[in-house]
């Protein structure tokens, strides 16, 4: 079997969820679906608006739905094949890690600082077993050579030290998306391992 149908045969098999569905999340989400992985758990209680349009992997038709439905319309629009299973939900501290727990891999995607830090410990502490994906300096635009991974056990972090928080520079789709594809690849990574 050649390497390509083993690539794609082992992603069919496989499962991400993503915590969030704005630009980090939307984009790897899309990422994801390109390079058919089977199954998507995606979950974010936020409706498109306008201004998400500049960054993230939403159309003007689709302002005024929930991400999550609008983002699984459009992955079925690249591959119907993929299951997408949607959650329109706002994670709450105690109970985020049970809509994670039957994937191969949690790509962490959260706006807010605290969420993200209660998630991130929620998940490594509830589900040892199961790696983690988040990403830290994300705002801004240029320097991708700052720009690395930490690995610490299960945890695997796209980061950027020297970025500044998105309170006090701009989101950018080029940044944005370099990040949401760091996030991607890295999931790809740890899915197919050796191959």
């Amino acid at each position: 079997m050649k390497k390509t149908d083993m690539v794609k045969k082992k992603l069919k098999g496989s499962s991400v969820g993503i915590a969030g569905a704005g630009g980090l999340g939307s984009n790897a989400a899309i990422a994801l679906a390109r390079v058919g992985v089977g199954r998507l758990v995606i979950v974010d209680f936020d409706i498109v608006e306008k201004s998400n349009l500049d960054r993230q992997y939403y159309f003007l038709d689709q302002v005024g739905k929930q991400k999550v439905d609008a983002l699984k319309e459009t992955i079925k629009q690249i591959n119907p094949k993929i299951t997408v299973e949607t959650h329109s939900v706002k994670l709450k501290p105690g109970t985020m890690s049970s809509l994670f727990c039957d994937v191969d891999v949690v790509i962490e995607a959260l706006d807010s600082a605290e969420i993200k830090t209660a998630f991130i410990e929620e998940i490594l502490s509830k589900l040892p077993h199961t790696p983690l994906i988040a990403a830290s300096g994300v705002a801004g635009y240029g320097h991708c050579d700052r720009i690395h991974t930490i690995h610490s056990g299960n945890l695997h972090l796209c980061y950027d030290e020297q970025a500044r928080s998105s309170d006090k520079d701009i989101l950018t789709a080029p940044r944005v998306a370099l990040m949401a594809n760091w996030e991607a690849n890295l999931a790809l990574e740890i899915l197919l391992g050796d191959l």
